[in-house]
């Protein structure tokens, strides 16, 4: 029976859909939690909704739900991760229904996945490419998204780690498919038809420097550059003591590709902030990290312009070692910024989901000692003010943080600060942060790396799709990477506004051509020659397996019958006969059982009806003959 609904669900995705308007998604969207409400009405165990083999979500459920959006079967994975969130905010804004909302949260996600999977191969492009919109809470149309940027943006594990998502995932990561961007914000992923070039000149071709697995190359060597000229730059004061009023060789490429990277992760930042439905799914932990970055370095380049332009030695002299010993502060958030930059690498990318964690969960701790903080240093001011002397406000801050850091200074709030009140705040401040907030954050940490360690692979999915998507995701035909992106906004862009489409495409074309001509090449080899070979292919297995029906694989032949022996003297039918059903749960095989002895029986009944009605006749004729003699 199951066969029979999956083979429905299927034939029903394959028919193409049509795309609805904001006013009907948003429709479809209440129509599915109207449908999750019903499904779910109270808590159930989290593993019961996301198992496999679910009682709950099970197949004829499934189905329901893809029919749910009528003629718009193409829009309900979107819908169902629309639904998704308004269940997570739901979550949020009404605490006592926390956990029933979380267990609906899962159900659609999990939904969203399971008719993702049914989906047919020709199918999986447009469902996960196409931008839908809907009608939010203040009536505005939300900004379009697509179900797998909606995925990406909730952190949605569970639909992001299928088989259907990260096929698609990985086919623009390597430039296999390519996104198309289309007018009002819309997009499709379609083929890059490779496959027709032969030649290593018909390979060439500009656009292909956008491809992820490219840029993130690309990205990859600038950065070790960058990092080599910093620290060029960093150590430049021992060879040059003296105040000099111009920048060096290792300064100004140092700060030309800081500021092609700034404006890169600008431009870039903007162009998701339009595009995401909220301000906090464009901005994270690693956006903090580049603006602090970047803060530095501008302040360093503007402390050193300062300096350059003083006319006094003296004046230059300090400004200069102001300028340095602001850009040495930048060298931690450079390096570690290097986690990004290879997080394509598993360990790596672990890692750097286990540390954006970590941070995020030392928020708490933070609120709380800053809280704590405020009150201790008022009543250290207070007992310092008592005396009609007041000690300076950074030595009261030096003390807790010194406290805090596990090297409590006892000597000054015993002679400085009103004994013996200031020891009795010391040592409350000692107590409560080294005893208890620590505790906490040490606990927060474990926790964190415990849920990431448990469900790490999923994690690393998330992250992966994640750095995908958002390398394509901001709209920009033609990929000048940094720091040749300057080039671009300084020397190109401008001629937009000017020239055709077509003049200024051909534009683009030339300049890419002749600035990018070694990657280019190098691209061109790797695609014509390098990647279609055995050797790479062995290096790099792709994930293909055995296509189900497949009589070669299942009744295999033997080449050379000659002696009479064979392979399959058994159907693989038959040998599969006595599998179980794995696809089904205990709960749902013994219904599966019960329907089946149902039907048996129910057949059995009528074909007993069938013969007792027969006998009943013939004895009503037998009867009616005789009564017929006796006359």
């Amino acid at each position: 029976m199951e066969d029979i609904e999956d083979a429905d669900l299927t034939s029903l995705l394959s028919n193409w859909s049509i795309m609805p308007e904001p006013d009907t998604a948003t429709k479809i969207i209440k129509r599915v939690r109207a449908m999750i409400l019903k499904l779910l009405p109270v808590q159930v165990d989290l593993e019961l909704i996301s198992d496999p083999t679910s009682a709950i979500i099970s197949p004829a459920v499934i189905k329901a739900f893809a029919q749910a959006g009528g003629d718009f079967t193409n829009a309900m994975p979107f819908c169902l991760l629309a639904a998704r969130a308004s269940f997570i905010r739901d979550a949020r804004l009404f605490p006592p229904d926390y956990d029933e909302n979380l267990c609906r949260a899962m159900a659609a996600e999990v939904l969203a996945r399971r008719i993702v999977q049914a989906l047919p191969a020709e199918r999986l492009a447009s469902v996960m490419s196409t931008r839908f919109r809907y009608r939010e809470v203040d009536g505005d149309s939300s900004p379009p998204t697509s179900a797998l940027e909606t995925a990406i943006d909730q952190n949605a594990l569970i639909f992001l780690s299928s088989t259907e998502a990260q096929h698609v995932v990985d086919s623009l990561w390597d430039g296999s498919w390519v996104q198309a961007n289309n007018e009002n914000d819309d997009i499709d992923y379609v083929e890059y038809d490779k496959h027709r070039f032969h030649t290593f000149s018909e390979h060439l071709n500009p656009s292909r420097l956008g491809v992820p697995r490219y840029q993130n190359m690309f990205r990859q060597v600038t950065w070790i550059i960058f990092l080599g000229l910093y620290s060029q730059a960093v150590a430049s004061p021992l060879y040059k003591l003296e105040a000099n009023h111009s920048f060096d060789g290792w300064e100004w490429a140092m700060y030309i590709i800081a500021l092609s990277n700034m404006l890169e992760e600008l431009v870039k930042l903007f162009k998701t902030i339009g595009l995401a439905s909220n301000l906090y799914q464009a901005i994270g932990f690693w956006t903090i990290v580049n603006i602090m970055t970047d803060s530095l370095l501008t302040s360093a380049f503007v402390l050193r312009v300062i300096g350059i332009a003083t006319s006094s030695d003296e004046a230059t002299a300090r400004y200069r070692l102001l300028s340095f010993q602001t850009l040495s502060l930048a060298a931690p958030l450079l390096w570690i910024k290097v986690i990004t930059v290879f997080e394509g690498i598993k360990v790596v990318g672990t890692m750097q989901v286990i540390v954006s964690r970590m941070i995020r969960e030392s928020l708490v701790f933070f609120i709380l000692l800053g809280i704590m903080a405020v009150g201790f240093i008022q009543s250290m001011l207070a007992l310092d003010a008592a005396d009609g002397e007041v000690q300076d406000f950074w030595l009261i801050f030096n003390m807790l943080i010194q406290a805090l850091l596990g090297s409590p200074d006892f000597d000054s709030p015993r002679t400085k600060f009103g004994p013996p009140f200031g020891m009795i705040i010391y040592y409350a401040w000692s107590f409560m942060a080294l005893i208890i907030l620590l505790n906490i954050l040490i606990a927060l940490f474990n926790t964190a790396y415990s849920d990431i360690y448990e469900d790490a692979t999923n994690q690393y999915l998330a992250a992966y799709s994640f750095k995908t998507i958002s390398m394509i995701r901001a709209p920009d035909s033609f990929v000048y990477p940094a720091p040749f992106n300057i080039l671009e906004f300084f020397f190109i862009a401008p001629w937009e506004f000017v020239l055709s489409r077509k003049a200024y495409t051909k534009l683009n074309v030339w300049v890419m051509s002749f600035v990018f001509c070694v990657p280019i090449a190098a691209i061109a080899l790797f695609e014509a020659h390098l990647a279609p070979s055995q050797r790479f292919k062995d290096f790099f297995p792709e994930n293909n397996p055995e296509v189900d029906g497949d009589s070669a694989v299942e009744n295999p032949e033997v080449e050379d019958e000659s002696d009479g022996h064979k392979i399959s003297t058994v159907s693989f039918a038959e040998l599969t006969s006595v599998f179980p059903d794995t696809t089904l749960g205990s709960q749902a095989a013994i219904v599966a059982e019960i329907s089946k002895l149902s039907n048996q029986l129910n057949a059995i009944q009528k074909e007993l009806g069938l013969k007792s009605r027969e006998t009943g006749k013939r004895e009503q004729a037998q009867e009616d003959h005789e009564n017929g003699d006796g006359k």
